[in-house]
């Protein structure tokens, strides 16, 4: 493989506020606290900052957080669609601005109350016009057959998925309850110190009968993430640690997007450390598993029950808890804790992690230590 860095950009700077289920604040104050978190974490001040990247459907715009922090101008600002599958293209988008030279630093954010405001999973209104971005552009598939929330959507294509497979609940049980074990030892998790048993995994009620049980979906959460990307360059004078961006790449896919950030990274599936796989729902963890080529087509079943990905294993997955066991910020806490395994601080630690992958479907990114 190539081990040409195309891009000459790092992460910086982390900030996210509590995970909670009634924030207390609007999301633009969640928005302004991740975000002063990250710039504190890289040793940065707001006037450093002249980017903005974060998601179509955030309600906080640019604007908004710029005269709330005082940034005193940008020269460049990006919204991108797909809600949480974006997450990942955040940094390709990001890291391509600093490393063109569009801006120096550029703040990527993402702040909602998911719990205490608008329930991402909660029915949608089969009448109102899709937008770019929400996910609801193809209603007019779903909702004649009653399928009105992301878990009914979603269940329809993972039925075909788990008929190819053989799968059936009890094999996302065995990954549910690894990330629940993670974030057991996670103080920043929602389900810290609340493990679960394969039978208290079973015992859940079902959402989406024979997909999904209520504890194969990820949490309704506010709270706000955020962090601050530079140029390697710059990165070296700054106070923490720079996670390098080895490889970002946006797409169509996971398996798409897997095979350029690969390339672009100089290194492959075996070479990773830890990896952490945008799992809004449990069932996404096994495409994607195979879709990323961390096991082989037709073996995610058996990758799954052997323990490779828990604590441990061959290549650990959402040592945070994920969106299901820490907290559900559209895939951007991920992020997060895939620059906490890079700089050797996360609360589950992987021994001398040096690759991380983060993937969101549409997005992916691999992180590592300068070389």
């Amino acid at each position: 493989m190539s081990t040409t860095r195309p891009l000459d950009a790092a992460i910086v700077g982390i900030g996210q506020t509590d995970f909670s289920k009634d924030s207390g604040r609007s999301e633009l104050q969640l928005a302004a606290e991740a975000s002063l978190a990250a710039l504190a974490d890289a040793g940065l001040g707001v006037s450093d900052i002249d980017g903005m990247v974060t998601f179509s459907v955030d309600p906080t715009e640019d604007v908004e957080l710029m005269r709330v922090l005082g940034v005193p101008s940008l020269g460049y600002s990006v919204r991108l669609p797909h809600g949480g599958g974006g997450s990942g293209a955040t940094v390709y988008h990001a890291a391509a601005a600093v490393a063109t030279g569009a801006a120096r630093h550029v703040l990527v954010y993402r702040a909602l109350n998911a719990r205490s405001g608008r329930r991402f999973g909660q029915p949608r209104d089969p009448g109102a016009a899709p937008s770019v971005g929400s996910g609801w552009s193809f209603a007019q598939w779903y909702a004649p057959y009653g399928a009105l929330t992301p878990a009914a959507t979603l269940s329809m294509h993972a039925m075909a998925f788990m008929s190819s497979h053989a799968l059936s609940n009890e094999d996302f049980a065995e990954y549910v309850v690894g990330i629940r074990d993670f974030a057991a030892t996670n103080p920043s998790a929602w389900f810290h110190n609340r493990p679960i048993t394969f039978e208290e995994h079973q015992a859940s009620r079902w959402i989406i009968e024979p997909v999904l049980r209520l504890l194969d979906c990820c949490q309704e959460t506010d709270g706000g993430v955020a962090f601050v990307v530079s140029t390697v360059e710059r990165a070296r004078d700054l106070r923490q640690r720079p996670a390098v961006v080895l490889g970002a790449a946006q797409g169509v896919g996971a398996a798409d997007v897997a095979g350029r950030v690969y390339a672009q990274a100089g290194v492959g599936p075996t070479d990773l450390d830890a990896a952490m796989v945008y799992d809004a729902f449990s069932v996404e963890v096994f495409s994607s598993l195979e879709d990323l080529a961390l096991c082989p087509r037709g073996e995610v079943k058996d990758f799954v029950a052997s323990g490779a990905i828990r604590r441990g294993g061959i290549v650990p997955v959402n040592t945070n808890g994920g969106l299901i066991g820490e907290g559900y910020l559209h895939g951007m806490n991920l992020l997060t804790e895939a620059v906490r395994q890079v700089r050797g601080t996360a609360a589950n630690q992987v021994a001398g992690a040096r690759h991380v992958l983060m993937s969101s479907g549409r997005g992916a990114c691999i992180l590592g230590g300068e070389t």
